[in-house]
């Protein structure tokens, strides 16, 4: 009977009590070492964005990227604020969502949606998940029709299909960013999408210029985030340029989405997961890059049903022209095919420096006909032959007659870098590169 009449009270406290309010979202710092945060736990999720008060009256942001021992653990977006012991800091956005519309055609955004130019961004009225909507494998269309990049070499030896995912693996110097310029003039994309990720705010301000100067200007969108950004900004950008495409893939148009880099987004990573207490591993990448890199390009790729597509391209850095490096590594696993550029060829002029012995197209046999293939293949084969014996025949120990295709590779060699090589104010369509290819081997 005691028991019962003691259950009876317990639950009439419980029934008494009256929550006002909300749940507490803010705390105070307790731990900052100028570039990460850590303070009283609250409930948040992790991504979502905080303010943080600063010594001298204004608000700076963080990002929440972890939890430990009760402690919420946040990434500044600005460096070296001016933060003390007991700042309130206080949730403002889940971080979730990123706004998306047609009012960010022609327009440079940063990795929160701001315009670099100050200017108003006009009406957003829709939003798309800043980490992609999951589509069923199963479900998504085939790649079964070539897109044309406008590059001679591209459409007529690697040529890409709608919705395809490459990597353009390169070492600093050798032509990357005038390729990626080509491309984003001249593909044949309904919607350009380009994410300029840790790259020099030099190189930033004189692509951009190039690439908005003309008639691509309208149907093309750049997120840049520069060299000098936070870690987490610069994945933020990524993943804002990713969702934004997924957006107008989801409204059926075929857009083109460039990706520059994608190293600098995994040393971004990097510095996170390092500062999380990852173990390193090799080159002092922690298991999160690794993860990280198919989950950002798994989102792009043919969509579902009416939907349209994202053809990809992710520039890879080879640093030191290593391209055992475990960033290209992993990135090459799971494209479609790379696109190797050349040092050796940068050194002899020949721009763009694309390696053809190289470089694949893992969808090209399938969205071509017979004849296009067997004359890439032959192609590929004579500047191999040529580039293998080069020293050789240059030494003059190479005597014509005792090796018929190796004579053919000699006599076409002039022919075949004019194919490769191409202007930068220049286009070559699809059909224009296929009969330039024929003819150089018919001949």
């Amino acid at each position: 009977m005691m028991i019962k009449n003691s259950s009876l009270s317990l639950i009439e406290t419980i029934d008494s009590i009256t929550l006002s309010g909300k749940l507490t979202t803010s705390g105070r710092v307790n731990k900052y070492d100028g570039h990460f945060l850590e303070c009283d736990g609250f409930p948040a999720n992790l991504g979502s964005i905080c303010s943080v008060e600063t010594s001298d009256g204004t608000d700076t942001l963080a990002e929440i990227i972890g939890f430990k021992k009760g402690n919420n653990i946040l990434s500044m977006f600005e460096s070296d604020t001016k933060i003390q012991s007991g700042a309130k800091v206080s949730v403002i956005d889940e971080g979730y969502d990123v706004k998306v519309g047609e009012s960010l055609l022609g327009r440079v955004i940063d990795a929160m949606g701001n315009p670099y130019d100050g200017k108003p961004m006009g009406s957003l009225q829709e939003t798309w998940p800043l980490n992609g909507k999951f589509l069923n494998p199963m479900s998504r269309n085939a790649v079964d029709k070539p897109l044309d990049v406008g590059v001679r070499a591209i459409n007529s030896l690697l040529t890409v299909g709608r919705g395809q995912r490459l990597g353009i693996i390169a070492g600093s110097g050798v032509g990357k960013s005038v390729l990626l310029g080509m491309m984003c003039r001249y593909t044949e994309a309904e919607i350009v999408v380009v994410g300029l990720i840790g790259e020099r705010g030099r190189e930033v301000g004189s692509f951009v210029r190039n690439l908005l100067s003309g008639d691509a200007k309208n149907k093309t969108i750049v997120v840049a985030v520069p060299a000098d950004r936070s870690p987490l900004l610069r994945i933020r950008g990524a993943n804002r340029a990713t969702a934004i495409a997924e957006y107008f893939r989801s409204k059926g148009k075929n857009v083109l989405l460039i990706m520059d880099s994608l190293t600098r987004v995994a040393h971004a990573r990097r510095e996170i997961g390092l500062a999380l207490g990852e173990q390193p591993t090799a080159k002092g990448y922690p298991p999160s890059v690794v993860s990280l890199i198919p989950k950002l390009i798994e989102r792009s790729g043919p969509g579902i049903d009416q939907q349209g597509s994202i053809t990809a391209f992710y520039t890879v850095l080879a640093d030191g022209d290593d391209e055992n490096d475990p960033v290209v590594d992993t990135a090459r696993a799971i494209l479609d095919g790379h696109i190797v550029l050349s040092r050796q060829q940068a050194q002899l002029g020949i721009y763009p420096a694309i390696d053809v012995q190289s470089s694949v197209s893992r969808v090209m046999n399938e969205i071509i006909d017979e004849t296009h293939s067997e004359y890439a293949r032959a192609f590929r084969k004579f500047i191999t032959l040529y580039l293998e014996n080069r020293d050789l025949i240059l030494m003059g120990g190479y005597t014509q007659g005792k090796d018929p295709d190796l004579d053919i590779a000699v006599a076409l060699w002039p022919n075949l870098i004019a194919h490769i090589r191409q202007l930068e104010g220049t286009a070559s369509n699809f059909e224009e590169s296929k009969a330039g290819l024929l003819k150089l081997l018919k001949g």
